[in-house]
């Protein structure tokens, strides 16, 4: 499967710093008694901090720009990294940005509502309102619709990034291209890898990578840490989100059914909720690498990677971060 001519074909335009370093974490490691232990830092894409949203944003908003767009609506959690990157790439290319932002998480205090993300959603210009249901996409979808209709009848030209499953995910084609960097990164520094840690939560980054990296013939295991849904549900979710991918290039899918790995380990107490384990991997990072995590992502990612390798075996794995860092700043609290 010729990827990058498949990805040529789509519009995009260059937001991201590329490629990311692919770091050694050599305390944690020995911490852990295994050989190797890697970090893929797409926390380090550049745009407004970062994060593994800026490769999916250069074909919502290369898209965007074909289309003649002056505005980009976009919904999200109180605290989204997808927000805040929209807003930075929308003042990038010079529309405006209307942001929704759902109340996902039972909390109010006040580095939540106004700190981190939302701190920076402010600073980049964007215009908010509230969705007051935190677990229905298809609602905050066909709010964001109604919120088009009045950009429209105002002479705009509005572009909607969905949310919810069955729409077009053009955001996953930015991991699809990310599969030929990181097998770059492997051949070139020679490293050993026996299989990735990535978050599943929209799904596009996790089969995005798993698409691009099966279309490229390579067989490594990549492994969903849940920090949206169960593992039952989520399995389904990524299944659909590949087979989208491949009606989108106009091929057929490389991915099977047993490629699909989900772990919902370290899920509970639900989205955006602190557990023990994830508390303690935010710690362990900071204090033996220092590597900042995120509570909501790249946290529960950290803490079942290590779940994982403690019940499964140690071996040499790869961490694919996906940046949130502002997101710190708004759990004060709990730290």
């Amino acid at each position: 499967m010729d990827i990058p001519e498949l990805l040529a074909s789509k519009p995009k335009i260059t937001l991201a710093h590329l490629p990311t370093p692919v770091e050694n974490l050599p305390n944690i490691a020995r911490y852990l008694g295994a050989d190797a232990l890697y970090v893929k830092r797409d926390d380090c894409t550049g745009l407004a901090m970062g994060g593994n949203k800026v490769r999916q944003l250069e074909y919502y908003m290369g898209d965007a720009v074909a289309l003649g767009a002056d505005t980009v609506l976009i919904t999200g959690a109180t605290q989204s990294n997808f927000v805040r990157l929209t807003a930075a790439a929308a003042a990038k290319v010079g529309m405006a940005c209307h942001i929704q932002l759902e109340h996902r998480v039972d909390r109010d205090d006040r580095p939540y509502e106004f700190s981190g993300n939302v701190l920076l959603d402010r600073l980049l210009g964007a215009k908010f309102s509230r969705y007051p249901e935190g677990h229905d996409e298809v609602g905050a979808d066909a709010e964001l619709e109604k919120l088009a209709d009045v950009v429209r009848e105002r002479g705009g030209r509005p572009y909607i990034i969905h949310l919810a499953a069955g729409h077009v995910p053009l955001g996953a084609l930015g991991y699809v291209e990310a599969a030929i960097e990181l097998i770059e990164d492997i051949c070139n520094l020679d490293l050993k890898v026996d299989q990735i840690f990535v978050g599943s939560g929209s799904g596009h980054t996790h089969a995005g990578l798993l698409f691009g990296l099966r279309g490229l013939g390579c067989r490594i295991p990549v492994i969903g840490i849940c920090v949206r849904r169960s593992a039952e549900q989520q399995r389904e979710r990524i299944a659909m989100r590949c087979e989208a991918i491949a009606k989108m290039l106009s091929v057929r899918s490389p991915v099977r059914r047993g490629d699909v790995i989900v772990d919902d380990c370290v899920f509970l107490p639900g989205y955006g909720k602190l557990n023990r384990q994830t508390h303690e991997a935010v710690r362990l990072a900071a204090r033996m690498e220092g590597l900042l995590l995120d509570p909501v992502y790249t946290g529960k990612v950290f803490a079942g990677m290590f779940h994982r390798l403690s019940t499964f075996g140690i071996c040499n794995s790869l961490f694919w971060h996906t940046g949130g860092t502002p997101a710190l700043f708004a759990y004060e609290t709990d730290f």
